[in-house]
């Protein structure tokens, strides 16, 4: 069973963004693989902090998990939960938290880790998809063409002109860091910063590629198919990690961010799980009773309209509404009813309803048990 996010990163819920970077950054440290090297229970509680990390500075996750734990934030895409990251990925996702060189220890411990440099990470791409009640119900596929930067295939994205055009770095020697000694209070102390001449790539290039010029990335557009699982929201946003824009110097790709919408319904209006119908009935089948058919979204259904039935009556159709993303079961189809009146009549008409109007059974007489409209959706919403 996972651990709760805020007893791993050590603070409660009411911690801000700076207290949970803070307390994050400190837990990294702690477990960092090159404090720990060889030790897979440390490295193993670097990812659980990233993992933790990663929910609890994002507003939505956060507030998901807040909400619903983990199962609230397992099924958004894109987190660590999703299908995981290596440490490679943590660092190109969270090498802000760590610092400008990548690694937390390279100002603490002059420069002793033997982790490179990471090229620049690509930037984030936000689409839109706009679903209907249908496809929300029972999750789809979609297939959208993305215009984003791709790794240029002439020169496989180093952005040289060929591989004989790519050499070390003559001020750092490939290493993407250079060591500066300064004068403190305390004596010398030796400190590892980014070269300043390649800015940490260890390598320069002599040779641009004609496709790119030098860049290593080109403007195309990519086919990519994304999974909507059933239950989603309008607003709630999903994300493929990797999926943006492609990265440069070997860095990795951004991330695909997806934010849903939802196509309004010819029937239906949507409250949380359960789905709204407005049924218009006439005087007749109010009074008498009827079957009618109403729609769903698997289909017509058929429901009893028993005699007697008032204006404002809701009807529930268990199990007829759309399903919970965390697979708490699905909603209920509400159905609401409208005595429909007639605003043109025919002299027939008139005097029918004329003869009624004056009868008993047709003069307004509310007992106790009926309930008022605000009463009725306390009841069925609550």
């Amino acid at each position: 069973m996972k651990r709760d996010y805020y007893e791993i990163l050590g603070v409660d819920k009411s911690a801000d963004d700076g207290t949970i970077k803070k307390a994050y950054r400190k837990v990294a440290m702690q477990y960092h693989p090159d404090r720990n090297p060889g030790d897979k229970a440390a490295e193993e509680k670097f990812k659980e902090a990233a993992e933790a990390y990663e929910v609890l500075s994002d507003s939505n996750k956060k507030a998901r998990y807040d909400r619903y734990g983990h199962a609230g934030v397992d099924n958004m895409g894109g987190g660590f939960s999703g299908g995981g990251m290596t440490m490679e990925d943590i660092f190109s996702h969270f090498g802000d938290v760590f610092g400008e060189s990548g690694s937390p220890f390279d100002a603490f411990f002059g420069g002793g880790s033997s982790r490179s440099r990471s090229g620049q990470k690509g930037t984030n791409l936000r689409i839109k998809v706009a679903l209907t009640l249908e496809e929300i119900e029972s999750g789809v596929t979609k297939k959208i063409k993305v215009k984003k930067q791709v790794a240029c295939k002439t020169c496989n994205g180093s952005g040289a002109k060929d591989s004989n055009s790519v050499s070390n770095c003559s001020t750092c020697q490939g290493s993407g860091y250079v060591r500066q000694i300064k004068n403190t209070f305390m004596g010398q102390m030796q400190t590892t910063v980014v070269c300043p001449k390649c800015q940490g790539k260890g390598k320069t290039i002599t040779a641009s590629c004609h496709t790119c010029r030098g860049d290593g990335r080109v403007n195309d557009e990519e086919m990519i198919e994304l999974e909507i699982p059933a239950g989603v929201q309008e607003g709630m946003q999903l994300s493929m990690r990797g999926k943006g824009n492609a990265g440069q110097n070997g860095g990795s790709a951004g991330d695909l961010l997806i934010n849903i919408e939802e196509k309004p319904h010819e029937s239906f209006s949507r409250d949380g799980s359960n789905i709204i119908y407005d049924l218009f009935i006439n005087f007749a089948d109010a009074a008498l009773g009827n079957n009618v058919e109403v729609p769903s979204l698997n289909g017509k259904v058929k429901i009893k309209i028993p005699a007697g039935t008032q204006a404002g009556k809701i009807f529930r159709l268990k199990g007829k509404g759309l399903p919970s993303l965390q697979h708490y079961g699905k909603g209920d189809q509400l159905i609401n009813v409208n005595i429909w009146t007639p605003k043109q009549l025919t002299a027939d008409e008139e005097q029918l309803l004329e003869k009624l109007r004056h009868l008993p059974n047709f003069n307004p007489n509310p007992g106790k048990d009926e309930k008022g409209f605000f009463e009725r959706m306390k009841e069925y919403f609550n």
